[in-house]
């Protein structure tokens, strides 16, 4: 992988995190001086890591404004999730089909990691779990393509959660998930796929109530946690890349 490449990709990684866990609330600007500097990136490398958030749906870069986290309207939202109901619908059966004992004790392993996370009151973290729930199911459905649409629909309902919904519920997340892991074990793919409806219409209703939240924050704050939070490894190479040295490359 080019530094080029490198550098888009952990500026990718870190700003779909923060905006995933609502840390970036939508319709936060994201001016390209302030991306540059944290990641270490020129502008030219910037705007294609802004692209790529856009083409996912996550962020609006018109030309010549500055970015902003996206704001879908409330029509769009519900697209989203009419969208991502039929995709769920068929990873249960896909999953169901390819059933093996792992996927039962990786699915219970993340559904304790949520309620871990419930417990110390961590809002960030139980709001990325619950997203991951799912896009590890589209994993476990063995079709590629599927999993990279479930991930990005996935990824517009948090934000969608951010701009309407009430305050994430860590305790309906846990709850329903462990539902959906019984009934997955059971290979019944009749009530799997009912109660993977009934778990996804509560997080469409939770979700658009269209209630817009103001969230006061100072964005290189957030940055920096996000850049602090990638894996060793990847915040290594940000730091690295963000040398004074490495500033005007591509």
């Amino acid at each position: 992988m080019s530094k080029k490449s490198t550098r888009v990709d952990l500026a990718c990684q870190a700003l779909r995190q923060a905006i995933i866990e609502q840390a970036l609330p939508p319709g936060t600007k994201l001016p390209e001086d302030e991306l540059g500097a944290r990641f270490g990136m020129s502008r030219t490398l910037v705007r294609e890591a802004l692209a790529q958030l856009q083409s996912e749906g996550l962020v609006d870069a018109p030309p010549r404004r500055t970015a902003t986290t996206a704001m879908p309207t409330l029509d769009q939202a519900r697209e989203v999730f009419q969208i991502r109901r039929m995709l769920e619908r068929e990873v249960v059966h896909l999953v169901i089909g390819r059933w093996r004992p792992q996927f039962g004790a990786d699915l219970e392993g993340h559904v304790r990691a949520e309620e871990a996370a419930r417990q110390k009151g961590d809002a960030r973290v139980s709001i990325r779990l619950a997203g991951e729930f799912h896009t590890k199911l589209g994993e476990m459905a063995g079709n590629s393509l599927l999993r990279r649409y479930l991930s990005e629909v996935v990824s517009r309902c948090s934000l969608i959660l951010a701009l309407y919904g009430r305050p994430h519920s860590a305790d309906c997340a846990v709850n329903e998930h462990r539902e959906i892991v019984a009934v997955l074990r059971a290979g019944n793919a009749e009530a799997a796929v009912k109660i993977m409806e009934h778990h996804l219409g509560s997080v469409e209703q939770r979700a658009l109530l269209d209630q817009g939240r103001d969230a006061g924050f100072d964005l290189g704050t957030v940055l920096s946690r996000y850049v602090g939070g990638l894996d060793g490894a990847g915040a290594a190479k940000v730091a690295k890349l963000a040398r004074p040295k490495a500033r005007g490359k591509r």
